[in-house]
This record gives structure tokens, C-alpha cells and sequence, in this order.
């Protein structure tokens, strides 16, 4: 993946979490990604810090969601 992808792609998983955060009232826990200090407007920073981030934030944005997804959901066809 190019760098100009992977900054897109950062840039739209901050839209995610910024959606998810506002629709479910919790904050994603992004510690790991605010320790990083690489934002999608930080075209500056190198192709491997921009992975890092997408990878951090994607990780902090499924656990999330995992944590809110308790119920399981039937097998069986309506």
C-alpha cells in the first residue's frame, strides 16, 4: 500500500471512531494511538508511522466494539 493510501485510510478510520464515539456515547480507548502522535494530517511523518496508527487506531475502534457486542446472535434462520 502506498503512503498517500495509508494516509487516507488513517483519515477515514478517525472519521470511524469519531462516528462510533458520537452514536454510542463511549470513548474508544486510544491510548495507543495518541502515544504514537501520528495524525491523518500528518503528512510529514514517514509510511511506517502512518501503518502504525491504522493499526492502532483499527485495533482500539474493534475492541470496542467487541466489548459492546455481549449477545450472541442466534444460528438459526427466522
Amino acid at each position: 500500500m502506498k503512503k498517500q493510501e495509508l494516509i487516507h485510510l488513517h483519515g477515514l478510520l478517525a472519521q470511524v471512531q469519531n462516528h462510533y464515539e458520537a452514536e454510542s456515547g463511549t470513548e474508544v480507548d486510544h491510548d495507543e494511538y495518541e502515544e504514537l502522535g501520528v495524525k491523518p494530517t500528518s503528512i510529514h511523518k514517514s509510511k511506517t508511522d502512518h501503518k502504525a496508527a491504522v493499526f492502532a487506531i483499527a485495533d482500539g475502534i474493534a475492541s470496542e466494539m467487541a466489548d459492546e457486542a455481549k449477545e450472541p446472535v442466534s444460528a438459526a434462520a427466522d
